[in-house]
Order: structure tokens, then C-alpha cells, then sequence
């Protein structure tokens, strides 16, 4: 832990063992609590009542284990982060995200990111595609974080999904909506994604940073050809999740921004490499932190 930052893990970074079940959600906690992580991110992939992530799906009774199993081991949980799409305008997609803040609560989360599109992207120009869905993600999210605000649970929109993955993107949504407990989950590594600067895109979002995320991608022009196991960036580059730190983002001088700027807080690894997740987490844990020390 630095005086500023708190480093942990985002659920995500264990998919590959809780999918499988070679690992359970409670393995998950006390593995954190052994590690050097101090907190824990629930990344939310789908509403299938099995999960072993909490969802707006699971028995309550299964909820409440996880937050009590989580008091237990001294492991916060700090963050629920869920897909949605509040582009069409439809009632359905606000109840179900208002449902997941009450879930928020139910497990003693504060800060919650919901995405506002789905991931996919858009072939082209999109522009006008995003102005014309602009009037109804902002309202619906406007509508959530009233919502939220009474809970004393600050939501987000995270640099996710290729539509609305651009810093500025981001920062129009957030003005535009223009309530003080909406943010942004600021990920140091998506924004590869679209082939903006990660050190100059955020620093340009780090005022408006609800907790931080940090990734790292190995990057390969476009007319490389790495091999299967890749995709694509916006522009066509080749992309590939790494270890934090061993990957070609330059995060040394994201750590610089983020240490010139009044961030405080909660700092995420979210590992999407190849290698053991445990590793994985592991290795770009003690890396982040090292940044700051």
C-alpha cells in the first residue's frame, strides 16, 4: 500500500480458475488475503444464477456468504462491476441495473461501474451513431446514479467496449450526465484498444476516476501476424492481455500521472495474460506497487 493507493485485484483476473471451478469464490478471498492485494473487484459476467460471481440471479443466501466470507479474511470488497446497455432507452435495462446497486449494497459495495453499450464496436465512422444514442445513455445513467446517491453508492462508466472506449467519449457521457457520484473506472489498458496514448488519455481522465485499473497488453503493428490468440485494436493492431509490467504499455509514465494528480484510492490488477492467473496476479501486483514505492 502507498499513502495514496490501495492495490488489489479485480475478480476478472481469476476467470480462468472460477470458470472451470478449480477455484471457488471464497478460494478466490482468502488467496487475496494471503497475497499482497488489500481489496477485491466483483466483475459481473452474466445474471446465470450458478455464477460463482454474485448476481441480481444468485440465492441471497450465496450473497451474503461472500460478503460475510469477505469480513472474514479482511478482504473489502470494493467494487461491482457489470455489463449493460443503456443505449436503446428501454425501462427493462434501468430496473436491471438499479437491481444490481440494490445487490451492491446487499454485499456492502460503494462503488459500482455499469457499462452503458454492449462491447462490440462499429464498423466506420460512428459518430453519428453515438450522438443519436448519446440523449438515452446519459438519462438512463442520470436516473441510476440518482438512485445510487441515496444508497451513499457512487457508479461508473468504465473506458470499455470499443464505442465508448476513447478518453473523451468517457468525459462527454460524464458531463453530460453531470451528477457528483458519477464517474469513471479509469482503465490504465483499454485504451489500446482504440489506439489512443494510455499516458495521455489518462491523465486527461483521472479527475474524474472512481478507482483505477491496471492492465497491460503486448502491442504488434497491424500488418504483423503474430498468430491465433490475438485481436484487434480500432486502427488493427495486433493486441495480446500480459503480465502488468511485462507487456509494451509504458506504465511508468502512467504511474507518473497518476501520482502528479489528487487521485486517491483503489487500484485494481486486472490480468488477462496467458499465463497461470495466479502468476499472473502475482507478478503484476508487486510490479504496480514497485511504481509507486
Amino acid at each position: 500500500m502507498t499513502s495514496d493507493i490501495t492495490f488489489g485485484f479485480s475478480s476478472y483476473s481469476f476467470h480462468s480458475k472460477l470458470s472451470t471451478g478449480e477455484m471457488t469464490l471464497p478460494q478466490v478471498i482468502e488467496w487475496v488475503a494471503a497475497s499482497e492485494g488489500e481489496h477485491l473487484e466483483l466483475a459481473v459476467l452474466g445474471d446465470d444464477a450458478d455464477s460463482p460471481i454474485p448476481n441480481i440471479s444468485s440465492d441471497p443466501t450465496y450473497v451474503d456468504q461472500i460478503r460475510a466470507a469477505a469480513e472474514t479474511a479482511g478482504v473489502p470488497l470494493t467494487s461491482l462491476a457489470i455489463g449493460a446497455d443503456l443505449s436503446t432507452g428501454d425501462p427493462q435495462q434501468i430496473e436491471r441495473v438499479t437491481q444490481y446497486v440494490d445487490l451492491a449494497e446487499r454485499l456492502g459495495i460503494t462503488r459500482m461501474r455499469h457499462d452503458v453499450v454492449p462491447h462490440a464496436g462499429h464498423e466506420g465512422d460512428d459518430t453519428p451513431l453515438f450522438e443519436q444514442v448519446l440523449p438515452s445513455i446519459v438519462a438512463a445513467s442520470k436516473e441510476i446514479a440518482q438512485y445510487a446517491a441515496a444508497k451513499g453508492i457512487t457508479t461508473s462508466l468504465e473506458n470499455h467496449g470499443f464505442f465508448v472506449q476513447s478518453a473523451e467519449r468517457v468525459r462527454r457521457i460524464i458531463h453530460a450526465v453531470d451528477e457528483p457520484n458519477f464517474l469513471t473506472t479509469l482503465d490504465v489498458g483499454n485504451f489500446v484498444c482504440v489506439d489512443e496514448s494510455p499516458e495521455v488519455s489518462v491523465a486527461q481522465n483521472l479527475p474524474y476516476a472512481m478507482v483505477v485499473h491496471f492492465k497491460d497488453f503486448y502491442l504488434r503493428p497491424a500488418d504483423a501476424a503474430p498468430g491465433a490468440g490475438w485481436f484487434r485494436s480500432r486502427g488493427g493492431k495486433h493486441l495480446r492481455g500480459a503480465v502488468v509490467g511485462n507487456g509494451d504499455i509504458d506504465l511508468r509514465a502512467v504511474a507518473r500521472a497518476i501520482k502528479e494528480s489528487d487521485f486517491t484510492g483503489f487500484a485494481a490488477i486486472e490480468f488477462e495474460g496467458w499465463e497461470d492467473c495466479l502468476l499472473g496476479c502475482e507478478r503484476g501486483i508487486s510490479y504496480a506497487k514497485s511504481l509507486f514505492a
